[in-house]
């Protein structure tokens, strides 16, 4: 298990990307939670087993019709005990 932290740049807010993270989350058994930032960017903690984690990178980086990722960094950062859902903030 691992938890990362994430900011993502691009065409990603208006356009459901928070619903798409979490949906895609949900479905993946990870927990977390993703957040519009002021400047335009979307970050996010995700938190699960890490082959997983990265697979929920490239389908949140491939986007879709509306969505289009231009950036993503990432990095590993503590885990929190106990965390139940993936919400959105």
């Amino acid at each position: 298990m691992v938890r990362y932290y994430i900011v993502v740049d691009g065409r990603v807010q208006g356009v459901g990307f928070r619903y798409f993270c979490q949906m895609n989350a949900l479905n993946m058994n990870l927990t977390g939670w993703v957040h519009n930032m002021s400047n335009g960017m979307v970050e996010m903690e995700v938190q699960g087993n890490e082959h997983v984690i990265l697979k929920f990178i490239s389908i949140i980086s491939k986007g879709n019709f509306f969505i289009k990722v231009t950036s993503l960094s990432k990095k590993e950062i503590s885990m929190i005990e106990n965390e139940k859902k993936f919400i959105i903030k």
